[in-house]
C-alpha cells in the first residue's frame, strides 16, 4: 500500500493534468452560464501549468516555474476581469446565460 503512495511518477500527474483539462473542456461546450465557464476555463490553464511544471521537472530544468508564476498571475486578472464584466451584465439583464446574451451582435 505505502509503495503506491510514495511511487508517483511524472505519467501520473499528466494524467491528473489531462483530466483536468477534459473537464474544463466539459466546462465550457456543455454549460451556458458564463460562471461556469469561467471556472471551466480556470480549470484549463491550471491543467496547462500542472503539465508544464511535470515537462519542467521532467527535464530538470527550474525556468518553467517563473512562466508558470506569470500563467497564475494572467489567470488572476482574468478571472476579476470576467467576474466584473458577468456582474455588470447581471445588473442589467438579470442573466448570465451565455446563449441569451446578443447585445453584442449587431
Amino acid at each position: 500500500m505505502s509503495e503506491v503512495v510514495w511511487n508517483i511518477g511524472y505519467g501520473h500527474f499528466l494524467v491528473l493534468a489531462a483530466v483536468l483539462f477534459l473537464i474544463g473542456v466539459a466546462g465550457v461546450l456543455v454549460r451556458r452560464n458564463a460562471l461556469i465557464m469561467l471556472m471551466a476555463v480556470e480549470l484549463m490553464l491550471n491543467a496547462a501549468n500542472v503539465t508544464l511544471l511535470t515537462f519542467s521537472r521532467m527535464w530538470g530544468d527550474l525556468s518553467a516555474h517563473t512562466f508558470a508564476l506569470i500563467v497564475i498571475a494572467v489567470a488572476a486578472a482574468e478571472a476579476s476581469v470576467g467576474l466584473a464584466i458577468v456582474v455588470a451584465v447581471f445588473r442589467g439583464r438579470r442573466n448570465v446565460e451565455v446563449d441569451r446574451l446578443t447585445t453584442l451582435r449587431h
